[in-house]
């Protein structure tokens, strides 16, 4: 492969340019954290994980074997059986969102699916998609789905198979919809735990809660069926991925077989990119226990220091519990634009990730937030004056 000058040029400007951003979108919760050098030869080769990773498929280059311990390593961490679970890495946390709400809708056909208007767009998009019935909830002032608006609206519509989609971290506000207190309160409408289903949007969140000392109800013993992580956002990826698992009884309701590989297919896309599977499997083989709770712990410190020089400044700051969310006004355009911060209407954030792992790289961003939104902080200081 020979490229001109000219094009040769154009790249080296977009590496330097990578090189000099890589840490600042502080609004975006991709980490920057990961190392994946190691992996650089396996570039050469065409990695295709089609069908299913527990079947051997006539496509030899894959990366099932890997696939298969990434997909152990998260049943455990979401407290499911090995063998009673099953999931795939996917292109991300919208195609896990949409695999979950696909899986539901084939086992509810008549169901409704309910979700909160703090639940990621990505849902606007999916229920268009499959064409499914939905109701939008309002949310609490923390970002938390209304529980009795929720309940209203099973009742109203005299919905017997409700489709519950929780948010186990929310994109603006990190807050996490209580699964239990969702479960009380529809088990009070008369409706059996067999009959609704719950997906668990965690894709920020799936890779923090396993890691706290006081964790919400998140996992499948918590009552979920079935939840969906990002790979590029905690856990770290150069590609965006994902991983989703669900109940492996509900999965098989709607596997299919396709000669065309000697395989089943109960995925979405298909062809999937095998190299997101080395990624996966690179990160949870070099990482224990312990340090996955160190950058949990760094992100919160972080977050915690961003707060206080928010609130001594005048500034409303605060995060959720278990969040390394940092919620605050909105600054200008001006500002928010030359951090990559994210907005929503009156509101911003901070995501403190692991790269963000010392306090000199969250002053300048603070301190142009403080300028930004407490005018009175531009005055010249008049103490000493005569």
């Amino acid at each position: 492969m020979k490229l001109s000058n000219e094009d040769l040029c154009k790249l080296n400007n977009f590496w330097t340019y990578c090189k000099e951003n890589q840490y600042f979108n502080v609004g975006y919760p991709e980490s920057a954290d990961f190392d994946y050098s190691i992996l650089e030869k396996f570039m050469e080769f065409s990695l295709n994980n089609c069908g299913d990773w527990r079947e051997e498929s006539n496509y030899k280059l894959n990366t099932f074997e890997f696939e298969k311990e990434v997909m152990e390593f998260f049943a455990n961490l979401f407290r499911i059986p090995y063998m009673d679970s099953w999931g795939y890495i996917s292109n991300g946390g919208t195609e896990g969102n949409l695999f979950s709400c696909y899986l539901a809708r084939e086992l509810f056909p008549t169901g409704t699916i309910y979700y909160s208007e703090e639940t990621h767009y990505s849902v606007d998009k999916i229920v268009r998609l499959l064409n499914i019935p939905a109701k939008k909830i309002r949310a609490l002032s923390n970002g938390e789905i209304d529980y009795k608006h929720l309940v209203e609206n099973i009742r109203n519509d005299k919905q017997n198979n409700p489709i519950i989609f929780a948010n186990i971290g929310t994109t603006m506000r990190g807050a996490i919809d209580n699964i239990e207190r969702i479960q009380h309160d529809i088990a009070l409408l008369g409706i059996e735990r067999k009959d609704y289903y719950i997906h668990a949007d965690a894709a920020l969140s799936g890779m923090i809660m396993p890691y706290v000392d006081e964790p919400h109800p998140f996992s499948f013993e918590d009552g979920i069926d079935s939840i969906s992580v990002s790979g590029h956002k905690m856990i770290g990826s150069p590609i965006p991925c994902g991983v989703v698992l669900a109940k492996r009884h509900m999965v098989d309701k709607v596997s299919v077989e396709v000669d065309y590989i000697s395989s089943r297919d109960q995925t979405i896309s298909g062809s999937r990119n095998g190299h997101n599977a080395l990624f996966m499997w690179t990160a949870i083989k070099s990482h224990s226990t312990s340090d996955w709770q160190r950058k949990v712990r760094l992100c919160f410190e972080m977050a915690d220091y961003t707060i206080d020089r928010l609130q001594q400044a005048g500034i409303r700051a605060w995060r959720n519990k278990n969040s390394n969310t940092v919620v605050f006004p909105s600054p200008s355009e001006a500002v928010w634009r030359k951090h990559s911060l994210a907005t929503s209407r009156d509101v911003a954030h901070i995501i403190t990730m692991p790269h963000l792992d010392c306090r000199e790289k969250l002053n300048p961003l603070i301190e142009d937030i403080i300028y930004d939104l407490q005018p009175e902080s531009r005055l010249p200081s008049v103490s000493g004056q005569n």
